[in-house]
């Protein structure tokens, strides 16, 4: 059987940058190379595009791999046909590739723009594809979905980071007469928690209004949700299926950025602990979201259930989940019964059918 050519994009210019290398470090030594040809090509946070010619895939999450000595120039040229162009002085090589894995997130890499560029060379990809990528990246535009697809979500309010400018104190007074203390406050654009911040008082709300500002000119404020933070893989394109649900503690005032990547406060419960009923309630709700914003391939949904009374509320989506050695993704479809290596070959089979 012919072996598949599967380029792994990683790196990016998004605050995402480190979580994608740890990522694809773990898809690079998970993936069966047997069945595979890898071309592992990665984005510097400059920019620049780089063919990683080693075999030593701790050197992406140390930073090494930038200065690899065998490495090439590389671009994935929107003209059909042309596949991975990679420069070695005056020549040009051309590699055909079958499928690309972008192990991106965040900007330019889960919001449509790299969905884009490979939409228009022709190359199937793994993931929601571009108007899906889009939306889900926009909290803002999230929401607006959800709320057709009447899925409960917390109370929020859109705020635009030039009305911080001149209009801080309406902007503040509009909305403490809307929510009580706590509200969270999110840049309309970032994953992974990036800018995210609790604010429980005028003054601390000020500085997070200010803080997400410098992520995104779009700003999501919302009401403080009192309950366990659920997090359901869903995988699939035309009948996609839900994982068992897991359960984050931070172990923190939030699963922030530093949570869930720099300290060890947060724990994982797969399954978590809920009732089965309510467990199910939030698959169906997952499966339904995915649909409503129409994602294919692969996406992590996650929702609150409430302490006082196991009410479901959706909180957002992740339409390029984390594939690090401690990402929920590939950890609740192992508790599922579809251990990683199998995960990553179901992945590319639904990029190649979704193709068709």
């Amino acid at each position: 059987m012919k072996k598949l050519s599967v380029c792994i994009l990683f790196g990016g210019m998004s605050p995402e940058h480190e979580v994608s290398l740890r990522s694809a470090e773990s898809v690079l030594n998970n993936i069966d190379t047997e069945k595979y040809n890898i071309f592992p090509v990665g984005i510097t946070r400059k920019g620049d595009w780089i063919l990683f010619t080693g075999t030593d895939y701790t050197m992406l999450s140390s930073g090494e791999w930038e200065t690899f000595e065998g490495n090439r120039r590389a671009a994935i040229s929107p003209v059909r046909g042309q596949g991975l162009l990679s420069f070695e002085g005056d020549c040009v090589v051309r590699e055909h590739i079958d499928v690309v894995f972008p192990v991106l997130h965040g900007e330019n890499g889960e919001d449509g723009a790299m969905q884009g560029l490979l939409q228009l060379a022709g190359i199937p990809y793994v993931g929601p594809h571009v108007a899906a990528s889009a939306v889900s990246m926009d909290k803002t535009l999230t929401k607006l979905v959800m709320d057709q697809a009447q899925i409960p979500q917390a109370a929020w309010h859109l705020v635009r980071a030039i009305e911080l400018e001149n209009r801080m104190d309406r902007v503040l007074d509009t909305i403490e007469q809307r929510f009580e203390y706590p509200v969270f406050v999110k840049p309309a654009g970032t994953g992974s928690s990036v800018g995210v911040s609790k604010a429980r008082d005028r003054e601390e709300l000020k500085k997070a209004l200010t803080d997400a500002a410098v992520y995104d000119d779009k700003i999501l404020v919302e009401e403080f949700i009192h309950g366990r933070e659920i997090e359901v893989a869903v995988m699939g394109n035309d009948s996609p299926v839900a994982s068992v649900c897991g359960e984050i503690d931070s172990g923190a005032e939030f699963y922030d950025y530093e949570a869930k990547y720099i300290t060890d406060t947060s724990t994982a419960y797969i399954p978590a602990r809920i009732d089965e009923e309510v467990a199910e309630q939030v698959r169906e709700w997952a499966v339904k979201a995915y649909t409503a914003l129409g994602c294919q391939g692969l996406s992590r949904v996650d929702f609150f259930v409430t302490f006082e009374e196991n009410k479901v509320v959706f909180n957002e989506i992740n339409t390029l989940p984390g594939f690090t050695s401690i990402s929920m993704y590939p950890k609740l479809f192992a508790a599922s019964g579809i251990p990683y290596g199998q995960l990553l070959d179901s992945l590319l089979e639904l990029a190649m059918e979704a193709a068709k």
